[in-house]
């Protein structure tokens, strides 16, 4: 069977470079100032501590980018002194900043723990009621849907699809099977991408692309009322159910190693945002040089998700319904 790798071959030899970047990634910062790299404070009122330049610097509560220095006792800077509390695994679990103590925080896991002590509902029966309901009718006319598996669009493509397992925010399967769908056009341009960025040594690790939209369905349903500002409403449907959006990360070639961002996937906090400014400086050249690689081929980073792309024509496909078995059988 040809695949959409043989097709695009010539397409993917000529493909240009990707535009100029900021050089070689950055080194990974030293093992004082990595262990301090994190938040602290209160969710609504965070103190950003990230590396720049091989230094500490600190954003948020009152102080915009300002450098630390370390000497004798700890850590200074304009906005005073810093010192450092640990828990008994040695790891930093606070800081001090002008006498005032700040636990670490993780935003992201706490939001995730609430949504799964909150959930309404066992999976089968959210199973059951989302394949129960129907999409929304849409009556402006669409492209056809054309929808290729990405293991079929370039070798180095590597997957990892979350919702597949219980590695995921929901902690459970959502998805009947691996797979990763994507809209022609979409997933042409997903091979492009790899094609650009395997000389600089990186490969993409796709997450997830099509969604049926009876997950999103399920994802609604599911979660507390609280928190449903971070899922899609599927009375309008979503990018990924017109396969039209797909989520990525970058691995290294030579070790295949994922790489580091600034935040996890998936995670409901700022360190999600492709302009967080914090963590260290490797990791945000990281999660540059992956936007600059999907920007290159069209699509547009969501604005609270570094690892979301979408393409720029998602409004003219229509919402899928199919499953990923129907999909593989095919």
């Amino acid at each position: 069977m040809r695949t959409v790798a043989t097709a695009l071959a010539a397409t993917l030899a000529g493909c240009a470079l990707l535009p100029d970047g900021p050089g070689a990634a950055p080194p990974p910062p030293s093992p004082a100032v990595a262990a301090l790299v994190g938040e602290y404070g209160a969710a609504d009122r965070l103190l950003i501590v990230y590396e720049r330049d091989g230094a500490l610097a600190l954003q948020g509560r009152g102080h915009a980018h300002t450098p630390m220095e370390r000497g004798d006792g700890g850590w200074t800077s304009a906005a005073g002194a810093l010192s450092v509390e640990r828990g008994a695994d040695g790891a930093v679990s606070a800081v001090v900043l002008n006498g005032e103590r700040l636990p670490r925080i993780d935003v992201g896991a706490q939001v995730q723990a609430a949504i799964r002590a909150g959930l309404n509902g066992s999976p089968d029966a959210l199973r059951a009621a989302a394949l129960a309901a129907s999409p929304p009718i849409e009556t402006d006319p669409k492209r056809p849907t054309d929808l290729v598996d990405l293991s079929t669009v370039h070798p180095r493509l590597r997957f990892d699809i979350r919702y597949a397992g219980a590695d995921n925010f929901m902690g459970f399967a959502l998805y009947e099977r691996a797979g990763a769908w994507l809209q022609r056009p979409a997933a042409e341009a997903v091979g492009r991408a790899q094609a650009a960025l395997e000389p600089l040594g990186y490969g993409l690790l796709i997450h997830d692309a099509y969604r049926p939209w009876f997950v999103t369905k399920m994802f609604w349903d599911a979660v507390p009322a609280g928190t449903r500002d971070y899922v899609a409403d599927p009375s309008k449907g979503s990018r990924h159910n017109r396969g039209c959006a797909v989520d990525l990360t970058l691995y290294e070639l030579k070790t295949g190693r994922v790489v580091e961002m600034p935040g996890r996937y998936d995670e409901f906090s700022r360190r999600s945002h492709p302009d967080y400014p914090g963590g260290t400086d490797r990791q945000r050249w990281h999660r540059d040089l992956l936007r600059r690689a999907m920007e290159a081929q069209g699509f547009t980073v969501y604005p609270e998700e570094w690892w979301h792309f979408d393409c720029a024509d998602f409004q003219q496909y229509a919402i899928g319904a199919d499953t990923f078995d129907a999909l593989a059988k095919r």
